[in-house]
């Protein structure tokens, strides 16, 4: 069974995507900003990330570049998944190398989770 945690500051989204994903036969996890995150990332190890960018406390991106700097961070597999374009996105995340970049208004949970087991596959 695959992990996946998903860091996301808007409780319903986050809520919404963690009962899909279990109803997929997914493990999931959860944290509500990055400082969360990224202390679960180290905790759990998971198989992918889901990262929304915008967060209080710390930001995705921020989350991101700490995480790319330890040994299993710099392999683990994320998938951006937020209401920023990527013309809105922070420049830093180009050198961060994530799977995809999903913009939440442009894909339904179902895509969503076809583009997930894609990469898991």
């Amino acid at each position: 069974m695959h992990k996946i945690a998903i860091v996301e500051d808007d409780e319903p989204i986050r809520e919404m995507y963690k009962f899909k994903l279990e109803s997929s036969g997914y493990d999931v996890y959860s944290a509500n900003n990055g400082q969360e995150g990224l202390l679960l990332a180290e905790k759990i190890r998971p198989d992918l990330i889901l990262l929304d960018i915008k967060m209080p406390i710390m930001n995705g991106d921020e989350m991101l570049k700490k995480m790319r700097e330890t040994v299993w961070g710099a392999l683990a597999k994320v998938i951006i998944l937020t209401n920023l374009s990527k013309d809105e996105a922070p420049a830093i995340l180009k050198l961060l190398n994530v799977e995809r970049y999903i913009v939440k208004a442009h894909y339904t949970p179902k895509e969503v989770i076809k583009v997930i087991e894609e990469v898991l596959s």
